[in-house]
């Protein structure tokens, strides 16, 4: 079976985070067209709980792109999942991007929560979101500060939850291209189900 490269642009939800990016509702709507143009895959929209404006600019995407798969962003709680549910209900193919941090410190310093927590918070998210599309994508936040046996036990749980995509990001930029390449080898190998999902990475460069 030949190997299909997926095009994920998060030019309208990350590269709005880049300073003097902000962008209207309009101007999203005209870039998600040239996405579709383009032939990209799947567009993340934005981040529909983050502001009135983001939730109706993928509203507003979601009604205008028919050709590409269009994802709004959402942590692993409730209230977001629901809000990007909402935000996607027009699009012609939709996906939802839920995402909880994994590494040491920010379960420690930012959700305040234990390891075991944070897989039933990253399971309960993934179930939900399958309640408005088929198509979840999950993402272990801050995976390249993480420890690798976590990342597997967490990966391995949300896929059995119905994950479709797993996106490992580098959020701060720690790792070098070839410790980033080493740690996504390990995991297609040591997660038992990893077969069943399809593995995307987003990678920083923010140290120059």
């Amino acid at each position: 079976m030949t190997d299909k490269l997926i095009i994920f642009d998060t030019t309208l939800r990350d590269g709005e985070q880049s300073p003097g990016a902000s962008m209207t509702k309009d101007e999203k709507v005209r870039i998600a067209k040239a996405l579709e143009r383009m032939r990209v895959d799947v567009i993340e929209a934005g981040f529909p709980i983050a502001s009135t404006g983001d939730f109706e600019a993928v509203q507003a995407v979601a009604k205008a792109v028919k050709d590409s798969r269009i994802c709004g962003l959402s942590r692993a709680l409730d209230a977001d999942i629901d809000r990007a549910g909402e935000a996607l209900k027009l699009a012609n193919a939709s996906r939802i991007h839920t995402f909880i941090a994994t590494s040491p410190i920010h379960m420690k310093m930012k959700l305040r929560m234990e390891p075991d927590q944070v897989i039933e918070n990253a399971v309960r998210a993934v179930k939900r979101a399958r309640q408005y599309t088929d198509d979840v994508e999950f993402s272990p936040e801050d995976a390249g500060r993480s420890e690798t046996d976590f990342l597997c036990r967490i990966l391995e749980a949300v896929i059995d939850a119905g994950a479709s995509t797993l996106n490992i990001p580098d959020t701060v930029g720690y790792n070098l291209p070839h410790q980033f390449g080493s740690l996504i080898s390990t995991l297609r190998e040591r997660i038992p189900n990893a077969d069943k999902a399809i593995f995307s990475v987003h990678c920083h460069n923010d140290l120059g």
